[in-house]
């Protein structure tokens, strides 16, 4: 039987603050992302050694935070090899 089934009034109640600050929370961080897009949605020219490419700014800052993403993941599994032996 789920657990909500055997809750008061009382304790209904009680959950609703934290549901609707959740809510609030998530359009927040919503909002800002948008924001965030539109702001950085401009073109820019990216020079590698070899070539030169014109992408958009938001596509660069995803692909740097993925980038840094992997090589952390990377390192620290390094990091951990190294400390065992």
């Amino acid at each position: 039987m789920p657990r909500w089934r055997n809750l008061s009034e009382e304790q209904i109640r009680e959950f609703q603050p934290r549901f609707w600050a959740k809510l609030i929370g998530l359009v927040v961080i919503a909002c800002y992302l948008i924001a965030f897009v539109l702001e950085n949605r401009k073109k820019v020219h990216l020079h590698f050694v070899l070539f030169t490419g014109t992408v958009s700014l938001i596509w660069l800052i995803l692909l740097v935070l993925a980038i840094g993403i992997l090589g952390g993941a990377l390192l620290s599994q390094l990091h951990r090899r190294r400390s065992r032996h």
